[in-house]
């Protein structure tokens, strides 16, 4: 394991792509355009990692494989909480500044939200049904107690020790969510370093390695009110399947989706217990369901990720 850190902190790979122009902004968070023509595609992503998960390469991108396939791919870029996002609550996220970034867009979009951003997307979509076409979920947990109940409830009793530095900061900081993942898969960092250890350092597999570890390791802080409405909430209360969670007041509830639903379920999501996300998917009418197998990043930009989840995905497009 130690050589396989070693090995990721010396290799010579960096990022090196240039973020499309932003068509519209509120304070940190940008609303990209890449282009291309069709419908509308407008992604969605998680609050607590940098949205280029979504266009993490040259090789290695999912909205730049849409846009040259005559779809309009947007990305709603959350950016880093500042003064004014420290404030927010899952409310002001979704009924403030999603909704206020649909806003900017010309007629109704294919919404996506992955993991985080699908819950997020997925209570913008009943609110403003009018503006939203279609709705994808990828890999976005419902039942929080799906699978690990006990892991779920150690995160949220982590709330009271983590209160402190909340109150510091105004956030949860990145290393606090560090930690908070690695209790989710305890033995994954180990085991990923061991692999990579193993690796021909100039092969095209290592390169994508390291450009994912870059990614989860810029990470972004998430503003104190969501962190004590996601750990407390959804984590413990497991508000979502029961039924008890609220956007401004109203329960979110999937059995009211009457749009067209892709619900993309990774068989090997280590982070997103499969059997979390296929409650919601059942619950909601008609939903289409994919199971790529996957995990849960590498249906996104994995070296699989063009066949897993990309192909079935504008195949589903082109069939609204």
């Amino acid at each position: 394991m130690v050589a396989g850190i070693a090995a990721y902190r010396r290799h010579p790979y960096w990022r090196n792509l240039d973020s499309p122009p932003a068509i519209w902004s509120e304070c940190e968070t940008r609303l990209l355009d890449y282009g291309g023509t069709g419908p509308t595609i407008l992604f969605v992503p998680s609050l607590v990692n940098r949205a280029y998960i979504l266009d993490l390469a040259e090789d290695a991108s999912f909205l730049r494989y849409l846009a040259a396939r005559e779809t309009h791919p947007l990305l709603l870029d959350w950016g880093w909480p500042g003064e004014v996002e420290r404030s927010f609550t899952l409310t002001d996220y979704i009924a403030g500044r999603l909704e206020r970034a649909l806003g900017a867009i010309d007629g109704p979009v294919i919404l996506v939200g992955y993991c985080m951003g699908g819950l997020l997307a997925l209570a913008a979509a009943l609110r403003v049904s009018r503006q939203v076409r279609a709705l994808a979920l990828l890999a976005t947990p419902w039942d929080f107690h799906a699978g690990n109940p006990e892991g779920a409830r150690s995160l949220s009793a982590s709330l009271p020790l983590l209160e402190p530095m909340m109150q510091a900061t105004g956030t949860l900081p990145i290393d606090a969510l560090q930690m908070l993942f690695a209790i989710l898969d305890p033995f994954g960092v180990a085991e990923k370093y061991r692999g990579f250890a193993a690796l021909d350092p100039h092969s095209a597999r290592a390169r994508r390695f390291v450009a994912l570890e870059d990614w989860l390791n810029d990470g972004v802080p998430l503003a104190a009110p969501v962190a004590r409405e996601t750990l407390g909430q959804w984590y413990g209360a497991n508000a979502p399947a029961r039924g008890t969670w609220r956007i401004a007041g109203l329960p979110v509830d999937p059995t009211r989706v009457t749009i067209p639903v892709l619900a993309s379920i990774p068989a090997r999501d280590r982070l997103v217990p499969p059997a979390s996300a296929a409650v919601l998917a059942a619950a909601i009418p008609h939903a289409t369901i994919i199971t790529p197998d996957t995990g849960h990043i590498g249906m996104i930009a994995g070296r699989s990720a063009e066949d897993a989840l990309w192909q079935p995905f504008l195949n589903w497009t082109r069939s609204l």
